[in-house]
C-alpha cells in the first residue's frame, strides 16, 4: 500500500505543480517530494521541486540541474536508474530517505549503490530537498565529478589449425612528420618517397601534403607504420631528415605483411569513424579490427574492457587527482579458430608474390575440406578475391561439364569427339586458342589439350539439366557458410543452344571464385562434395550438408583425364614438380567482349592438397597460373 499511496500523492502533487505551485512541498509528506525529485533527476527537469542548500539558503532548480550534470561527469550521458524503496524518516521539520542509484556503464555493466536525500520544511510551507553533492554519491563534494577510466581487455587471438596464434605482438615504427620541424617540404617528401619505394611502399604525397597543411605545428602527422625489419632497411635514409619524427610500439601482426592479409585484416588504433559508430564500446586509443576476420569478429576478439569509476578533482597545480570507488573486471576476448596452416599459407604467399598481376590462390585439405591457405597477390591485398571474386572460370569448368557428361554416359575416355578449329552454334562462332585443330580424337585428348570446340560439339548431350546437376553436385552455386564472406558461384541458365555451348567450357554466364573452384576440385579428388570450412570456432550456423558420393564410373575417368593434363597436356610443365603426381586442369577465361585479355586459371591437386589459382589478365592458364602452382608446390614440399 505504501507505493500506491506515494504514486497517487505524487500525481496529485504534479497536477498542482501544473496549476502554478512551484514545488511538491505541501502536506503530501517527504516521500512524495523525494519521488518528484527522482523523477525530475531522470528527466533533467527539476522545476517541480524546491531546494535549499545545507546552510538553509535558497537554490534554484536550474542551478541544481547544472550541478547534477557536472557531478555526474562521464556517467551523466544517460539517466541513472533511481528508486526509493523505503519510507522517509522524519524528525520534527527534517527528514531523510535512502535512495538507490544505478548507472549503466559502457559495455553493459551496472553500478548500483545507496545514497541519502535529506529534506526540510523549516521556514517554508512544505518539504524541500536539501541539495548537496553527496546525493549523487556519498563521497562527492563540491567541484568533484564521477569519471570513467577504462583498461582494454586482452584481445583474443586468430588461431591456426594447430591452435597457435596466427597474429601476435610484433615491433613496429611509425614514421611521422612534425610540421614545425620542416625546413624544405618538397625535399622532405621526395626523400621519403624514394626511401619507402625501396621497400615496396608507395607514398601518397598529395594526401600527406593536405594533412600537413591542416595540422597544428606541433602535431605528429602519420606517414606510414612499418614492421621493425622493414624500417631498419631505410632507417639511415629517413632518420635525419628535417621534419621526421618517430614512434615505436608493438602491434598485433601476422608473421609477414602479406600473410593471408586480406582474410585476416589488421588491428589498428580506433579511427574517428570507429569511435563515432561505437561511442559506448570504444574509446580513443583502443585497438580495433579493420577488414577481414579481425573486423568481422572484432566484438568477440576485443572482449569487454575494465571500467573504473573515480571521483576526480582538480589540484592546486591544475592537475587531476582521482579516487577509485568502483571497478569491473575486464573480460578477455574470445579467440577465433581457423583452419589455416602456416606452412601452406607461406608457400601460397611466396608463390603469388612473384606474379605482378593481381592473383589469388586457395588451398584445401582434401581429407577434411579444411581451407589451409587463402592468398591474394602480389602483396596480400586488401580485397579478398580468393574467397569473394566473381569471375568466369574458363576451361577449368570443363572438369564440371565432363563430370556431367560422364554421368549421362555421353562420353568415354576413348570415344572420339571432333575438335575442329572453329564451330558454329545458331550463328555464333566458337574457336580454340591459337586456332588449335585436333580432328577426330579420343575425348581424353580433347580434355588434356583443352579443346573448346569439342565441348561445343557435346554440349547438347549435356543439356541444361546435366550442366546444373553436375555443378550443384560439386557445391557450385549453392549457399555456403564458412563464417566469413565467400562466393560459391552463380550458374549459367544454359537456356539457349549458344549459352549452353559457352557454359560447357566456362565462357557462359557462370561466375566463380577461386574458393569455389578449389572446393569443387577437392570434391572430385575426394569423390564427394563437403563444403569447405575455414572458421572452426565459433562454428558457422548454416554450413551446407555433405553431398552424396559421386559415381565412381564418372569420377575415375575424370581423374584419369585430369592427370593426363599434366602428363601430356596443357599442364605438362608440372610433370616434375616436387611432392608427387599432380592432376588438374588449365583455364583461360575471356571476361570482356571485344577484348583479347583473359584470366589465367589452374585447378588441381597433389596428395591431400587441392588448390585453385587465378591470375587476372594473366593470359593462358599455362602462362601465368601454372608457374604459380609450380612455385607453390615447390615451396610446400621443401
Amino acid at each position: 500500500m505504501h507505493r500506491i499511496r506515494r504514486a497517487v500523492a505524487t500525481l496529485a502533487c504534479l497536477a498542482l505543480a501544473g496549476g502554478g505551485v512551484a514545488a511538491c512541498s505541501g502536506s503530501d509528506g517527504p516521500d512524495d517530494t523525494v519521488d518528484a525529485f527522482l523523477d525530475g533527476w531522470k528527466k533533467a527537469d527539476l522545476s517541480k521541486v524546491g531546494f535549499v542548500t545545507a546552510a538553509g539558503a535558497k537554490i534554484s532548480a536550474a542551478d541544481v540541474t547544472t550541478q547534477l550534470k557536472a557531478l555526474s561527469g562521464d556517467l551523466g550521458k544517460t539517466a541513472p536508474a533511481l528508486s526509493a524503496p523505503g519510507d522517509a524518516t522524519e524528525t520534527n521539520d527534517n527528514a531523510s530517505e535512502t535512495i538507490k542509484v544505478g548507472w549503466t556503464l559502457p559495455g553493459g555493466a551496472t553500478w548500483t549503490y545507496d545514497s541519502t536525500v535529506r529534506l526540510t520544511k523549516q521556514s517554508s510551507d512544505g518539504w524541500q530537498v536539501v541539495w548537496e553533492p553527496a546525493i549523487v554519491h556519498t563521497k562527492l563534494t563540491d567541484g568533484e565529478s564521477l569519471e570513467l577510466r577504462r583498461k582494454s581487455a586482452d584481445r583474443g587471438d586468430l588461431l591456426g589449425a594447430d591452435g597457435k596464434p596466427l597474429v601476435s605482438p610484433r615491433p613496429v615504427v611509425t614514421i611521422g612528420i612534425s610540421p614545425e620541424r620542416i625546413e624544405d617540404q618538397g625535399k622532405l617528401l621526395k626523400a621519403l618517397t624514394g626511401a619507402l619505394k625501396t621497400i615496396g611502399v608507395t607514398l601518397d604525397e598529395k594526401d600527406l601534403t593536405t594533412r600537413i597543411r591542416s595540422s597544428d605545428p606541433t602535431a605528429f602527422v602519420d606517414v606510414v607504420t612499418l614492421r621493425r625489419p622493414d624500417y631498419d632497411k631505410i632507417r639511415s635514409k629517413v632518420r635525419d631528415l628535417a621534419g621526421t619524427v618517430f614512434r615505436e610500439e608493438n602491434r598485433e601482426l601476422a608473421p609477414t605483411r602479406a600473410f593471408a592479409r586480406a582474410l585476416l585484416g589488421t588491428v589498428d588504433v580506433a579511427t574517428r569513424d570507429d569511435l563515432d559508430a561505437n561511442p559506448d564500446t570504444m574509446a580513443q586509443g583502443d585497438m580495433v579490427g579493420h577488414g577481414g576476420l579481425q573486423e568481422r569478429y572484432d566484438a568477440q576478439l576485443r572482449g569487454t574492457p575494465a571500467q573504473v569509476v573515480v571521483i576526480a578533482r582538480k589540484t592546486p597545480e591544475d592537475e587531476t587527482d582521482a579516487d577509485r570507488i568502483f571497478a569491473t573486471d575486464a573480460v578477455p576476448g574470445t579467440s577465433v579458430k581457423t583452419t589455416l596452416d602456416v606452412k601452406t599459407q607461406n608457400a601460397a604467399d611466396s608463390a603469388v608474390a612473384a606474379e605482378k598481376n593481381p592473383s589469388a590462390l586457395v588451398a584445401i585439405k582434401i581429407s577434411d575440406s579444411s581451407v589451409i591457405a587463402v592468398s591474394n597477390g602480389p602483396d596480400g591485398g586488401t580485397v579478398n578475391t580468393a574467397l569473394t571474386g566473381q569471375v568466369p572460370p574458363g576451361s577449368t569448368y570443363k572438369m564440371v561439364s565432363t563430370l556431367g557428361l560422364l554421368d549421362k554416359k555421353a562420353v568415354t575416355l576413348d570415344g572420339k569427339v571432333d575438335c575442329p578449329a572453329t564451330q558454329k552454334v545458331s550463328g555464333r562462332e566458337f574457336k580454340n586458342s591459337h586456332d588449335m585443330k585436333l580432328g577426330q580424337v579420343p575425348f581424353r585428348t580433347d580434355f588434356a589439350q583443352s579443346c573448346n570446340t569439342a565441348f561445343v560439339n557435346v554440349a547438347p548431350k549435356l543439356g541444361a539439366d546435366g550442366f546444373k546437376a553436375a555443378s550443384t553436385s560439386l557445391g557450385l552455386g549453392e549457399k555456403w557458410d564458412l563464417g566469413v564472406e565467400a562466393f560459391s558461384g552463380t550458374l549459367s541458365p544454359a537456356d539457349t543452344p549458344t549459352e549452353l555451348a559457352a557454359a560447357t567450357f566456362g565462357q557462359g554466364a557462370t561466375a566463380v571464385s577461386p574458393l569455389a573452384m578449389a572446393g569443387a576440385t577437392a570434391a572430385v579428388a575426394r569423390g564427394q562434395f563437403i563444403q569447405p570450412k575455414l572458421i572452426l570456432e565459433p562454428a558457422p550456423a548454416a554450413a551446407l550438408p555433405d553431398g552424396p558420393e559421386l559415381a565412381a564410373t564418372s569420377i575415375d575417368p575424370l581423374k584419369t583425364m585430369m592427370r593426363e593434363v599434366v602428363t601430356k597436356g596443357t599442364g605438362e610443365s608440372l610433370k616434375k614438380v616436387p611432392g608427387g603426381p599432380v592432376s588438374g586442369k588449365t583455364g583461360t577465361a575471356e571476361f570482356q567482349d571485344g577484348s583479347d585479355e583473359t584470366h589465367s586459371w589452374f585447378i588441381g591437386w597433389q596428395g591431400d592438397v587441392a588448390f585453385a589459382v587465378m591470375v587476372e589478365k594473366g593470359g593462358l592458364g599455362s602462362e601465368a597460373a601454372v608457374p604459380i602452382v609450380n612455385r607453390f608446390l615447390t615451396a610446400l614440399n621443401k
